[in-house]
């Protein structure tokens, strides 16, 4: 299938130009790049309790070999080096070690999860390797006075929570909020920042918190303890995988709350589908991204070029799953940063770069989100819309929120 990638046709254009320029006219190289190469390093679960998120990793690997199609990036091919680390923190370290040592990637590029992240960060900093893009809204990933060697992506798992906290004070200020959420960085970000959206009403809102440890075989005893609270409102603050069964034990026991659920769990083919749709009917969540599951986007030029790429390079990944948006929409921003690095391909220019984002328009993301990034704003998506899970697939509704974290925290 051919594919019209206009983009790449302009980003062409660009580079030619830019080419002679004479800041462009020295190369400079750190190890994992060369003239004809880029070696980029990743990690994902593509096995254990997380493999859900294995797509964002396959997603990844397509979009690169599209690149490499197409010219490169400024001419350099790009090689992708991915490894599973079964969402396991130790794991993780030494893959990452391997990544860094063995491989000498110039960076490593949204590895996934905060927990490995965790692990990683004051190694990767220690090293002075741009650990970029980071697959979790944990708000640690946006301290550069800390870790200048460390910048997220997605909106902060905080940001996304305060904004739930506005919807529930305007629409349900009486409301008596149940949360449930995972034992680690990842859930106690989100319990975070719904309790700093609420303020002082908070204690009173929230009327049970339960944790779980993504060991456990089975959430269902967190769910029914957290029915039997007497709670109106669910803060469904989990992963994919747990997330899904706790949609199903609702079902089960008929419990009937509002349901709040995390952007991070909110994939149809992930979670909807195998928690049943009809369990799933009113669940309220937040978008940063197009969903390529959504008819209203059909008609979208981009959607189409995503759909094509989906269909030529990742054809065992369902068109319709909203991580392979993500997936596709955080590459294109990594390769956005490689262009403006030019012959510069030191780490240190790479973090310059991914630090000067101004305005960048990411085609992936909805209409009024847009990517910004300063030496002191490490969180370059601070914005998201709320929607609605009707039928079969999720309505937005609302205006675009900020969730109110800037700069250095």
């Amino acid at each position: 299938m051919y594919i019209s990638f206009s983009r790449l046709a302009a980003w062409v254009t660009v580079i030619a130009s830019l080419s002679a320029d004479p800041a462009w006219a020295q190369k400079k190289y750190d190890p994992g790049a060369s003239d004809t190469e880029i070696k980029i390093g990743h990690f994902a679960p593509y096995s254990g309790p997380a493999s859900a998120f294995s797509v964002v990793g396959k997603v990844e690997a397509a979009y690169f070999k599209m690149i490499n199609d197409h010219g490169g990036i400024n001419g350099r091919q790009v090689r992708f080096v991915s490894y599973d680390d079964g969402y396991s923190p130790p794991k993780a370290v030494e893959q990452v070690r391997k990544l860094v040592e063995s491989d000498e990637v110039l960076l490593v590029f949204n590895g996934l999860g905060t927990p490995s992240n965790s692990a990683i960060q004051k190694y990767m900093n220690a090293k002075r390797v741009p650990q970029l893009f980071v697959a979790s809204g944990a708000t640690k990933w946006g301290d550069p006075k800390t870790f200048p060697w460390t910048m997220g992506w997605q909106p902060p798992y905080q940001s996304e929570a305060r904004i739930y906290a506005k919807y529930l004070l305007q629409e349900r200020p009486d409301a008596k909020i149940a949360v449930f959420y995972q034992n680690d960085d990842f859930g106690r970000d989100y319990l975070k920042g719904l309790k700093d959206g609420l303020g002082d009403k908070a204690s009173s809102m929230i009327v049970a918190e339960s944790s779980y440890e993504v060991s456990e075989p089975t959430i269902d005893t967190h769910v029914v303890k957290l029915r039997d609270s007497g709670a109106d409102v669910f803060a469904n603050f989990a992963s994919p995988k747990f997330a899904a069964q706790a949609i199903r034990k609702m079902a089960e026991v008929k419990w009937n709350p509002v349901h709040i659920l995390n952007n991070t769990a909110s994939s149809i083919g992930s979670v909807i589908k195998p928690a049943g749709p009809e369990n799933a009917q009113g669940i309220i969540s937040a978008a940063f991204t197009k969903d390529s599951s959504d008819e209203q986007w059909n008609s979208d030029e981009w959607m189409k070029t995503f759909y094509a790429f989906m269909d030529e390079y990742a054809p065992n990944v369902s068109r319709s799953e909203i991580l392979a948006v993500y997936a596709y929409g955080v590459a294109s921003t990594l390769v956005q940063t490689l262009q403006q690095c030019g012959d510069d391909l030191t780490r240190t220019n790479v973090m310059k770069q991914a630090a000067s984002l101004k305005n960048y328009r990411n085609e992936a993301l909805l209409p009024g989100v847009t990517i910004n990034t300063g030496p002191d704003d490490f969180y370059p998506i601070e914005q998201l819309r709320l929607m609605r899970f009707k039928g079969d697939k999720w309505d937005l509704f609302g205006e675009t929120i900020s969730g109110e974290i800037g700069g250095n925290q």
